[in-house]
């Protein structure tokens, strides 16, 4: 027998967190589903999530976004179709490239074969299935509607996956005119610069401040770059522990979501996500109070996670999810009015999914509007910089140039 530590969800949306003392994982989520509850996570009680902390870093993922989007498309497909579950999984054993994926596909077909449910053989690949894939999978066996279960879940997850590259793409431009700015930067102040010091001490020519200014910022750099790789390594550490600690983080979210521009768009993107997450649980049956308290466990940023959380016991107490949100006066106005007008019209879950489709194209267009801006801008700083540092050598040697004449 194993101690292990387990976290579920009521169908009232209470989390409940405890023991048990049996052979397998299974048995725990065996024991929570027949309570009427859903299990978000088992594993051992003695392995602690900071044992593992350097692994977890360098650990890649056994199926990427893009392999768990089309395995989600091509099991509904094949569902739909008519085809067994474990005929369906035999099938998709040939698509995978990669061979662990092979072997994680394998183990879950084996396991659906043994008669274990597939949210429970999916969810024991240890994270290569996020705990909202599982939850889905699980409320889609509940309802009998698999396949239109992995068919939603398929689309939230290519939405989440366009938007997430659609930034990154944007990205790769402004990222790589920054790196060839600051290399280039690097050469001139490290290499370049201070090879002009002992000409100008040695003619005796005065230097203008900003000669002297660039002098020393390129001595700087020159004899203490090791200090400044540790300060910068030190502070990715210290930055990382303060968001691994609970009020830290909070009020890092907090200045965050102060940020005129980046917290209005935090703000729409977990909004989107909010919308998503539960407009999708709710259509599979899952309820509200259950769904709330999934959907928070997809959230990034803590204040608003909180701020659900609230708008969850609020719910509980007999208020509507449009009132309860409002309340925390955290979320978008827009979003709030649109859920009222679902919960009113008694088409909530189809208002939700209307409100993500609404925060999805705002993120985008007003990505789209900050990258375009972002290009010029930074072209234009690096040319003031670039400028300053050719200043600083050109203004000495031409006051030597005077001198000689």
């Amino acid at each position: 027998m194993t101690l292990y530590y387990y976290k579920a969800v009521t169908l009232a949306g209470e989390t409940l967190e405890g023991q048990l003392d049996v052979a397998n994982p299974d048995d725990v989520i065996g024991k929570l589903q027949d309570a009427g509850n859903i299990p978000l996570e088992v594993r051992e009680a003695d392995s602690g999530d900071s044992a593992g902390l350097f692994a977890a870093l360098f650990k890649r993922k056994t199926l990427t976004d893009a392999q768990v989007v089309q395995f989600t498309q091509q099991l509904s497909t094949l569902l739909g179709a008519g085809q067994p579950l474990d005929r369906a999984l035999q099938i998709l054993l040939d698509l995978p490239e990669s061979e662990k994926a092979k072997r994680l596909l394998e183990r879950v077909r084996d396991q659906v074969r043994g008669g274990t449910p597939l949210s429970d053989a999916l969810e024991a690949e240890h994270g290569s299935f996020s705990k909202l894939y599982v939850n889905m999978v699980r409320a889609g066996e509940a309802g009998g509607s698999m396949d239109e279960t992995l068919a939603r879940l398929a689309d939230y997850l290519e939405r989440s996956a366009n938007l997430k590259g659609s930034v990154i793409n944007a990205m790769i431009y402004p990222a790589f005119l920054v790196g060839m700015v600051m290399v280039s930067l690097m050469v001139l102040l490290v290499y370049v610069v201070p090879q002009f010091a002992p000409m100008f001490t040695d003619m005796g020519v005065e230097m203008p401040l900003i000669t002297k200014i660039v002098l020393a910022v390129g001595e700087t750099l020159q004899s203490f770059w090791w200090l400044i790789i540790a300060l910068i390594v030190f502070g990715i550490g210290w930055f990382r522990r303060q968001m691994a600690d609970p009020p830290a983080r909070l009020k890092i979210d907090a200045r965050f979501l102060k940020t005129r521009v980046v917290g209005d768009v935090i703000r729409k993107v977990e909004t989107a996500r909010l919308a998503r997450t539960l407009g999708t649980l709710l259509k599979n049956g899952v309820p509200l109070l259950s769904g709330l308290t999934v959907a928070r466990n997809v959230m990034n940023n803590t204040v608003l996670a909180e701020a659900l959380e609230h708008a969850t016991d609020e719910v509980k107490s007999g208020g509507g999810l449009g009132y309860s949100l409002a309340q925390s006066k955290s979320f978008p106005k827009l979003a709030i009015q649109m859920i009222s007008v679902g919960e009113e019209s008694g088409e909530l879950a189809s208002m939700l999914m209307k409100v993500a489709d609404t925060f999805d194209i705002e993120v985008k267009n007003t990505l789209d509007r900050l990258l375009a801006a972002l290009v010029p801008a930074t072209t234009i700083v690096m040319t003031i910089i670039v400028a300053t540092i050719m200043l600083a050598i050109v203004l000495p040697i031409m006051n030597i140039a005077g001198a000689v004449h």
